[in-house]
């Protein structure tokens, strides 16, 4: 992805721009994960804080568990992003918040020891049980 990169949430409350490349693009299959999108697998790009500002109104957040936070829309509920003391100085967005979708271009597949069976993606990219640090 190549800046500027914008998103939004459905009801276009909460919205973003990042003025720097991504630091990493990959699909995360924690429980955690796919409880919060309630879906197979949460696409995500991640940023370095300073690099990238919400252009509207702020997400409200929910800490998920300790350390962690997760961002989303109060108004419409879309999820945003992700936050945790593991990974300072990073903010986690969404892919399926950006405006231009096909620039998300991910490099691998993380906790895949929590993948569904039923979501048995055949892509290519390297997969890893859990994330570095786990």
């Amino acid at each position: 992805m190549t800046p500027p990169i914008t998103g939004r949430c459905l009801c276009g409350a909460i919205t973003y721009r990042a003025d720097a490349p991504p630091l990493w693009q990959m699909h995360c299959h924690c429980d955690s994960c796919r409880r919060t999108t309630g879906s197979a697998f949460a696409s995500f790009f991640g940023l370095r804080d300073g690099t990238w500002r919400w252009t509207g109104r702020t997400p409200a957040t929910y800490p998920s568990s300790l350390g962690t936070e997760r961002l989303f829309c109060p108004a419409c509920g879309t999820p945003m992003a992700y936050r945790s003391t593991r990974f300072p100085a990073e903010t986690h967005l969404y892919a399926g918040t950006l405006d231009h979708p096909e620039t998300y271009c991910p490099t691998a597949h993380v906790h895949c020891a929590e993948a569904q069976h039923w979501a048995d993606i055949h892509d290519g990219l390297p997969r890893h049980a859990a994330t570095s640090g786990d």
